[in-house]
């Protein structure tokens, strides 16, 4: 059975999980346009690049070490889709999520919470995007190695939750904040890229 603060963490991640987006739905039906997945790539990298930091706030510096080489991952899958990866977002959006997550992570409270917002649900989210470019965006010829990666990567949803369980009472509170505004922002954001992307 999960520990308390970890059900509370997973009830917030549901809320706002990727998979319901509308975005990530057209992705697994092949509705979206290749320019969508394009301007997605792009626009995401510089999220995927400040992962490594909430890691090391907590101490986890291999782990930090296998997010950069995640974040070089992202990089080739924007790369194949003939863009690259943005150092600062277009959207105001994304550029929120950014910034959130920055702040976000340079607390260990807080990096606990932010970080079990995205690697929770990312091996359902990867899972479901791999198997909509290899069912509908094979032409596009991606190798999507980032989201093979990440489709059975259960290990930092687990690592987060042992982390959260030590917290006190205030610390939890923090760690819950942050995950939902994570979480918020992350949707938000996707939100952001779909309309930008006129889809």
């Amino acid at each position: 059975m999960s520990k308390p603060v970890a059900t509370n963490l997973e009830r917030i991640v549901e809320r706002w999980h990727l998979q319901h987006h509308p975005f990530y739905t057209a992705w697994s039906a092949g509705t979206l346009p290749a320019t969508a997945l394009q301007h997605y790539a792009a626009e995401w990298g510089a999220f995927i690049g400040a992962v490594p930091d909430g890691w090391r706030t907590l101490g986890v510096h291999d782990h930090a070490d296998e997010e950069v080489e995640h974040a070089r991952l992202w990089g080739e899958f924007a790369s194949e889709l003939g863009v690259a990866v943005r150092s600062r977002p277009q959207g105001a959006q994304s550029q929120t999520l950014v910034t959130t997550a920055h702040r976000l992570f340079a607390d260990p409270a807080t990096a606990i919470g932010a970080l079990f917002a995205f690697e929770a649900q990312q091996p359902h989210t990867a899972q479901a995007k791999l198997q909509g470019l290899n069912t509908h965006y094979a032409s596009l010829g991606t190798t999507a190695e980032y989201f093979a990666v990440h489709a059975q990567d259960y290990g930092e949803a687990t690592m987060l939750e042992e982390m959260a369980a030590s917290l006190s009472p205030s610390q939890r509170s923090r760690a819950e904040a942050a995950c939902e505004e994570l979480g918020g922002a992350l949707w938000t954001a996707l939100s952001d890229v779909q309309a930008s992307a006129g889809c």
